[in-house]
């Protein structure tokens, strides 16, 4: 049986070596396009944690919206239900949200790639932060869920909530982390921390063969089209482990050479970043 899901209320900190803080962070926008679409809704919960990854309380929430330059499209006003008429007059206090962010030590999304992107260019404070994604950095299937959905995985946690809304997806990604799961009986987040401070290699295919790109995407590759500042090229992020295993992939399979792929190193601080 599911509960709706209730916020936890602001709790008083007891402080010590051993507690640190973060931010869940969810936005809502007029696109996808982090380069000229325009972010309408702001929502973060900071809250506390133990070294071994169990959320100890909520210390406060933050929600804004922002007027944007153009009318809000209607497929967004869809499935957000946000409506011009709620943003009108609005905008974010970038002094507020600095000041909100400061004393965390990690901002997490459930889908830091979208998220982070569109939080840098409106607020610098987040550029200097190490990043988490909630999507990406746990491998949910390999825990018993069928898919990583926010409303899924909630839902898997034994809750319901009002999607689409930045603070309140925010609180159900914060019960969602503090899930036990039961193939390690520790809490999502201890999992997430843990995969997040692991460095991981970029490998950029440049130039591949066309007629190869098959092989590429089979293998996990992702198209950039250079669009952003970064390569028109084929990548992949790899465990450093596997760093060694992908080169002599590209090697053997796509460019039958000694060839010597660019290749960068990222983590928490990089990650997800607009700027690598």
């Amino acid at each position: 049986m599911l509960r709706r899901l209730v916020a936890r209320p602001p709790y008083t900190p007891a402080g010590g070596p051993e507690v640190r803080t973060g931010i869940m962070l969810d936005i809502e926008t007029t696109g996808l396009d982090h380069s000229t679409d325009e972010i309408i809704e702001l929502g973060m919960v900071k809250f506390d944690y133990s070294a071994e990854g169990r959320i100890l309380g909520v210390r406060g929430t933050f929600s804004a919206f922002n007027e944007p330059s153009v009318p809000i499209p209607r497929e967004i006003t869809a499935i957000t239900g946000i409506t011009d008429g709620m943003v009108a007059g609005h905008g974010f206090d970038v002094h507020a949200v600095a000041a909100f962010v400061d004393d965390a030590v990690i901002v997490i999304a459930h889908n830091s790639g979208f998220d982070r992107k569109f939080a840098e260019r409106y607020w610098p404070v987040f550029e200097h932060r190490a990043w988490a994604c909630s999507v990406t950095e746990v491998d949910w299937g390999a825990h018993g869920f069928a898919d990583a959905q926010l409303g899924y995985l909630l839902n898997g946690a034994g809750f319901f909530h009002q999607a689409h809304r930045a603070v309140d997806d925010c609180h159900a990604l914060l019960e969602i982390l503090d899930f036990t799961l039961p193939t390690t009986g520790a809490p999502a987040l201890a999992l997430l921390l843990d995969n997040a401070r692991k460095p991981t290699m970029r490998v950029w295919a440049e130039q591949s063969p066309f007629e190869l790109k098959d092989s590429l995407k089979k293998r996990g590759y992702r198209w950039n089209d250079g669009s952003d500042g970064r390569p028109n090229s084929w990548f992949i992020d790899v465990d450093e482990a596997a760093l060694d295993g992908e080169i002599a992939f590209l090697r053997t399979e796509i460019y039958m050479s000694d060839v010597e792929p660019s290749v960068q190193r990222l983590t928490a601080f990089t990650r997800f970043s607009s700027r690598v």
